[in-house]
């Protein structure tokens, strides 16, 4: 059993049964590499595909967009090498990463940092490119600025923050609770409780009025209106994400704040486009100064329990969830 099948979209995560199924080892085309997966990432954006969320995918298709594992085939120079990577079409428009082999363009390879275990490196992927890319487009935070993270717990937050905090940007990150910073900072991380603080009120005072420079926005319209409120006078808001898709929007605070707004769709970067920024990426993991994601024992699952792990995601897991295909072909071997 070495793929996750899912062969039409399911109308809720009950109804969501993937088959498994037994795929003859891949032969890798020119410019291909054929990489055997040991650990692979389990995204909301993959479950929703199977959900039938994404409008561009393609059925039938392996779900999958985050990966960890060695190259089995391919260029000499290649063969035996740890790697990791991500893309934005994978599971979605082609075959993903949720299945023992997976066949991935060379020039999109990258070798995993020593430091980073297998297991970590194949759930670094969709959080930490998703912050780098919002941040690189917004411009890369410096020393001294403020930025306000809306979900500095989840785990695009925590990412954003430790590009933050390494950067020596003064970082605060809202929750709806109060509720402490849990992921890992090279500086101090100042969590506003969005249930009792005014968070345009709170940052403004505690910046002398300045307000802030990048604000990170996870979660969309419910921070909208006080993320507006907090941004400093040119001001950038990144998005990902929203709950509501029309919120009320003040354009003469706009233009007079000289802000900018910037939206970020990691499904448009292709493996080649996440492996840049995972050259970005690499050394701040290889030096220590950025740290993967803790991936702990109750939320890695085989392959014959995907679907234990897709609605473990659809349900809010707040840790990492992984699949271990290869082991799971090794134990039925």
């Amino acid at each position: 059993m070495n793929t996750v099948r899912v062969t039409e979209k399911a109308a809720s995560i009950d109804a969501l049964a993937p088959t498994l199924s037994t795929v003859e080892r891949p032969v890798p085309a020119e410019g291909q590499c054929l990489v055997e997966v040991h650990s692979a990432g389990v995204n909301p954006s993959d479950v929703k595909a199977a959900l039938g969320a994404m409008p561009h995918a393609v059925w039938p298709r392996t779900p999958g967009r985050d990966y960890a594992g060695v190259v089995i085939d391919g260029p000499a120079h290649l063969v035996g090498k740890e790697v990791w990577g991500s893309g934005g079409e994978l599971g979605i428009r082609r075959d993903g990463t949720h299945s023992r082999y997976l066949l991935i363009d060379t020039a999109a390879v990258r070798e995993k940092p020593s430091t980073v275990t297998m297991l970590e490196a194949g759930a670094v992927g969709v959080p930490f490119i998703t912050a780098y890319e919002g941040l690189r487009r917004a411009g890369l935070p410096q020393a001294g600025d403020v930025v306000l993270v809306c979900g500095g717990n989840g785990k695009v937050g925590q990412a954003t923050i430790q590009l933050a905090t390494r950067a020596g940007a003064r970082v605060f990150a809202i929750e709806r609770t109060r509720e402490a910073y849990i992921g890992h900072a090279s500086g101090q991380v100042d969590m506003i409780d969005a249930s009792t603080q005014d968070i345009a009120a709170y940052v403004r005072d505690k910046t002398g009025g300045h307000g802030a420079d990048i604000v990170y926005n996870t979660v969309g319209s419910p921070y909208f209106e006080q993320a507006n409120q907090a941004l400093a006078t040119g001001g950038r808001q990144i998005f990902i994400s929203t709950i509501d898709r029309a919120v009320p929007f003040d354009i003469f605070t706009f233009y007079r704040g000289q802000h900018t707004y910037v939206g970020i769709d990691t499904l448009a970067l292709d493996s080649l486009a996440c492996a840049r920024i995972l050259d970005a990426l690499a050394p701040g993991f290889a030096d220590g100064s950025l740290r993967p994601f803790p991936v702990l024992a109750d939320t890695v699952y085989a392959l014959k329990d995907a679907v234990l792990g897709y609605r473990a995601v659809l349900g809010g897991a707040r840790e990492r969830v992984v699949l271990q295909p290869a082991l799971q072909a090794a134990e039925s071997a």
